[in-house]
């Protein structure tokens, strides 16, 4: 749908009473990103293909099966996280699933689960969810506990907040206009103009990720996203996720599902030496990132894969057949999470933090093998990524469609290094 005018009532700089959007007022929760593609239409296609846009059960099936699992069917009004189900049908028990605060947070505003009620509702983390933020509260509540996605922050409600960019600024797209269109939020203004306080402090710090991207634990207290306690530098999260090109920043937002980002976030090489009969090799491993390698939820996770290749590239020797979790597990970057006896268990169960073998924050780490000689010319390293670990891969096979096993339930091979003798 076109979009008319979105303003605020009242005029510009005056207390905002709602978005108009041709001559009805809305709520900001309840609009679309359909609304700004007409005159951001860039900015929305990066969006669209982000996880951000998808991150709700509805579009992203490995969440979806985690939901139906703990919550229920994110197609109907009023599931309850936690809920027993009797055998006459009534439910007892439960709570609002607090996972819509970050995965939904539109539709938990409004305390609603059925998430095709409205298009902003299925949109996950929109437009409006980031441009009505008014300040960050932190995830800590005052009284002890923890305070996520929405709970964390202080939203307009009424009001967009830009990052003041020179090239993104208000009154800059008021002066000059987009494509010869003035600006349909503002009237015509002389100079920048920022709504709220005029300050774009959650747009430039890492404020605007960490009511999502600090912390989550699970209903025993043990943290299972982590990223934030994980972070050791100043540096902030949209330096690398969303950087600045020609004055705007990039609304893809890359993670662990794009490609272009893993790629960029290690480096990976390999120093051979013959020595007889064996070749001492060194595969050096560094972390470019201030956080975790890998990092987010806890079930994701890198592996190391070495081969000894012939002169016609035929594999001769390599470090482990399939996963390296046996055969190499020095080679497995992960974390593991434990119950009550100290076996590995799924998130929702554990009750501890076991071993974390992630690279961390800048960390350089070397592993060395020694490999038969005969034979080799030339010796690879290969980094791959998994968004699960192998026995969550099994399982989801059964709750997924088979066009989707390939790029969420295969490992994704990210970096290469190889040095020929």
């Amino acid at each position: 749908m076109a979009l008319a005018a979105l303003g605020l009532m009242g005029g510009v700089g005056a207390p905002a009473q709602a978005a108009e959007i041709k001559g009805e007022a809305k709520a900001l929760n309840h609009i679309s990103a359909e609304e700004c593609k007409s005159c951001h239409k860039d900015i929305y296609e990066q969006w669209k293909g982000s996880m951000h846009a998808n991150s709700t059960a509805l579009n992203d099936p490995i969440h979806n099966a985690f939901y139906r699992q703990t919550v229920g069917d994110p197609l109907k009004e009023g599931e309850l996280a936690g809920a027993k189900k009797n055998e006459d049908g009534t439910v007892t028990g439960g709570s609002y699933p607090s996972c819509l605060n970050c995965h939904a947070p539109n539709a938990a505003i409004d305390g609603k689960t059925k998430l095709d009620t409205m298009a902003s509702y299925a949109e996950g983390v929109n437009c409006v969810v980031c441009h009505s933020l008014k300040s960050y509260k932190g995830i800590n509540k005052p009284e002890g506990g923890l305070q996520l996605g929405i709970k964390a922050y202080e939203f307009s409600g009424d009001t967009l907040q830009g990052p003041g960019l020179p090239a993104a600024a208000a009154g800059k797209d008021a002066i000059e206009g987009l494509d010869g269109i003035s600006n349909p939020h503002l009237e015509p203004v002389k100079g920048t103009y920022l709504p709220l306080d005029a300050k774009a402090v959650q747009f430039r710090t890492n404020d605007a990720c960490m009511g999502c991207h600090d912390k989550r634990n699970n209903g025993h207290g043990v943290p299972l996203c982590s990223t934030g306690d994980e972070v050791t530098s100043k540096v902030q999260c949209q330096s690398c996720h969303m950087s600045v090109t020609n004055g705007k920043s990039d609304h893809t937002m890359g993670g662990g599902h794009n490609m272009g980002m893993l790629r960029r976030s290690m480096v990976l090489s390999v120093d051979a030496v013959p020595a007889g009969d064996t070749i001492t090799t060194t595969v050096n491993m560094q972390n470019l990132q201030p956080h975790s390698m890998p990092t987010g939820a806890p079930f994701r996770n890198i592996f190391l894969k070495v081969s000894a290749l012939d002169k016609d590239g035929k594999v001769v020797w390599e470090s482990a057949k399939g996963h390296p979790m046996e055969d190499d597990p020095d080679a497995y970057l992960r974390l593991v999470l434990l119950d009550g006896d100290g076996k590995p268990t799924s998130p929702p169960m554990a009750k501890s933090r076991g071993a974390d073998t992630r690279l961390q924050p800048f960390e350089k780490r070397a592993l060395v093998y020694s490999i038969p000689a005969p034979g080799v010319a030339s010796i690879k390293a290969e980094l791959f990524y998994n968004l699960l670990w192998p026995n969550l891969q099994a399982a989801m096979k059964e709750k997924m469609p088979e066009k989707l096993h390939g790029p969420l339930l295969s490992p994704q091979s990210f970096m290469q290094a190889e040095t020929k003798l």
